[in-house]
């Protein structure tokens, strides 16, 4: 079974990329080609989040297992396109480079059968230029008040009083 992905730049011009790739692959294959036809050097930490249908983040899926605890996360190498991704879940988030935050929308477009002759993974289609930076992220608060005021009054708080706080400000 082959795999055909749309991988979607999050920014307000059109760039993305369509590419195909065997469903038995690893997240880490889907990695390598993303960063390859977007012009990335693959020196910087990604991850793929699974997602739902509103874009949401779900598991973090990583380059490489940095937790406390090994084996506490899943990583790319030992993760199956085939087990994450089907026609109900067809949605995945794509970051590289955490300083900069490049975020990829992974779509699965299609699945097929493979075609004799046709080496895999294959970049079918490219649409627009990566740019220069990493577009900054609007980040829309909704449904915030301004009850700062009121939470300080409720536990009589007064930001300005450190000595009444209850921590060591000389921790370290």
């Amino acid at each position: 079974m082959i795999y055909r992905f749309r991988i979607i730049l999050d920014t307000h011009e059109d760039v993305f990329r369509d590419i195909e790739i065997k469903a038995s692959a690893t997240l880490e294959d889907l990695h390598n080609v993303i960063i390859q036809s977007f012009g990335f050097d693959g020196q910087e930490m990604a991850s793929f989040y699974t997602s739902n249908d509103l874009w949401e983040e779900g598991e973090e899926i990583s380059l490489f297992d940095v937790s406390d605890e090994p084996g506490a996360i899943r990583v790319m190498a030992e993760t199956y396109l085939e087990d994450i991704v089907d026609e109900h879940k067809t949605r995945l988030l794509y970051v590289y480079d955490f300083l900069n935050m490049w975020t990829f929308m992974v779509e699965l477009a299609d699945i097929a059968d493979s075609e004799e002759g046709v080496l895999y993974p294959n970049l079918m289609f490219v649409q627009g230029q990566i740019p220069e930076e990493a577009p900054e992220k609007e980040f829309i608060a909704e449904d915030i008040d301004d009850d700062d005021d009121d939470f300080d009054e409720e536990y009589d708080l007064d930001p300005e009083d450190y000595d009444s706080l209850d921590f060591d400000e000389n921790w370290n």
